[in-house]
């Protein structure tokens, strides 16, 4: 059953020593740095006892001008943004995010991708007769089945009518959440709904879930979320763009663990409140550790007035980060990233990224990982942002920053590599920008990893010596 009710009881423990690891992958010329916890990030995982490995090599550049991969390892292009979909419903609409990969009956997999279209996306997700939520809303999210060789079955919309579908996470019973990450209100940009909710979408077959806000889950700017597997807790993270930065939630459902459409029953949406801790980038020291945690009832989660963020939750307020995004279950606890935070827009301090560990049996709130800038952490870009446990057990973490875009690996005993570099140049000679990565995911049999590129959409299959 689900954990209910707020607590008062707070204990701060003191940060455990800290463990300095570091790796540079001297092949790419780039000086790459990483450390922290990671013995506790990875405890508990099945995959835990397979890491340690060091990378794959150097990246090797691709002649075809899309992706730099390490040697031994091919891509394969499933989907390409403005190609038909196999369907026939329209062209495959723009800004590939967010995707999870399911396992099918008969060896399928299947794919479901999340497009972040605003009112202006460029190829929208084509409309259609019952899959669509705001028939002005340009986002949603499309699916793809492939065979047991990878070849692409099927393509078809999964969801429409939706906006900036962004982030999401798997459920335990094979669904996909997409989330809005937008507080637009219908007669803003032209919808005519509300939006800023996280809708379930199955990718086997989308008629089954249709186009229902889970409206009891809060309406807000959503990034990711992240079931817990025993107890049906639904964590979901919040990006907001400007202070009063985004909070970081759980949602107690009705009917935990019910199946598909079970969140429709509603359930009780919380805020997560660190005693003494108003904003989490204020806490530098890679593994500092706070037992006791709160959760707070959100007093409007429709936000029919005031967004949730900014709604008032008692003398003692509540917890804020900046860029909170990636959302992971992982063992027996539940991980967040928050992508980084400047004290030039507001945060109380600075960093290029952290990752946050919460295990719900002790209520305890420990930081795993720091980035930068001044730790011995470093990405070459500003800041992880997806992120997903790879066959090895370690970790495939999506760059977004700036310049040429890599999909960087980290393992248990914290050394980094680049195991992908994106070749589309989407900006100028004088100018140039690079599609970041998104969606990162793995086949359910690990032996293959999918993952887009935000722009020019395109969605890769990558296979080789995957050591697992």
């Amino acid at each position: 059953m689900p954990e209910t009710g707020s607590t008062t009881e707070s204990t701060t423990g003191s940060p455990a020593t800290r463990r300095q690891l570091l790796a540079r992958s001297g092949a790419l010329g780039i000086g790459i740095a990483f450390t922290g916890a990671l013995s506790e990030l990875f405890t508990g995982t099945a995959a835990a006892q397979n890491l340690g490995h060091s990378g794959y090599g150097p990246l090797v550049p691709d002649p075809d001008g899309l992706l730099d991969l390490p040697e031994g390892f091919r891509y394969k292009v499933l989907s390409r943004e403005g190609d038909p979909l196999r369907s026939g419903e329209g062209p495959v609409p723009s800004n590939h995010d967010g995707m999870a990969a399911f396992a099918g009956r008969h060896g399928r997999t299947h794919l479901v991708r999340n497009h972040e279209n605003r009112a202006n996306g460029r190829v929208p997700v084509p409309v259609i007769d019952g899959l669509t939520y705001d028939p002005e809303g340009k986002g949603g999210c499309t699916a793809l089945t492939l065979d047991h060789h990878g070849r692409v079955l099927s393509e078809r919309v999964a969801i429409a009518g939706t906006a900036v579908n962004c982030a999401g996470g798997p459920t335990p019973w094979n669904t996909w959440l997409t989330c809005e990450e937008t507080e637009d209100k219908a007669g803003t940009n032209g919808y005519t709904k509300d939006h800023g909710y996280i809708f379930e979408v199955d990718g086997a077959d989308p008629r089954r879930t249709g186009a229902v806000p889970l409206t009891a889950m809060g309406r807000f700017q959503h990034e990711a979320v992240a079931v817990d597997p025993k107890r049906g807790v639904v964590y979901e993270t919040e990006d907001a763009f400007e202070r009063p930065f985004g909070l970081f939630y759980r949602f107690l459902p009705e009917k935990p663990l019910g199946g598909t459409g079970s969140l429709r029953a509603g359930g009780r949406l919380q805020a997560m409140r660190v005693p003494g801790v108003p904003d989490l980038s204020s806490i530098q020291d890679i593994g500092a550790r706070f037992d006791g945690i709160e959760w707070v009832d959100v007093p409007d989660p429709q936000a029919a007035r005031t967004p949730i963020r900014h709604q008032d939750f008692g003398p003692r307020g509540i917890t804020h980060a900046q860029k909170l995004e990636g959302c992971y279950w992982g063992g027996r606890s539940v991980y967040f990233v928050s992508s980084f935070a400047h004290s030039a827009e507001g945060s109380a301090a600075d960093h290029y990224g952290q990752i946050w560990r919460y295990d719900p049996d002790r209520r305890r709130l420990t930081l795993v990982i720091v980035f930068g800038p001044d730790t011995d952490v470093q990405l070459p870009g500003e800041s992880p942002d997806n992120i997903c446990l790879a066959p090895s057990g370690g970790l495939m973490v999506c760059e977004d920053g700036g310049g040429a875009q890599h999909v960087y690996g980290v393992t248990r005993r914290g050394e980094v590599y680049a195991m992908a570099r994106g070749r589309q140049n989407i900006g100028t000679a004088e100018e140039p920008e690079w599609g970041e990565f998104a969606g990162v995911t793995f086949s359910p049999d690990g032996r293959t990893m999918y993952v887009n590129c935000y722009t020019p959409g395109t969605t890769f299959a990558v296979t080789g010596p995957w050591r697992g």
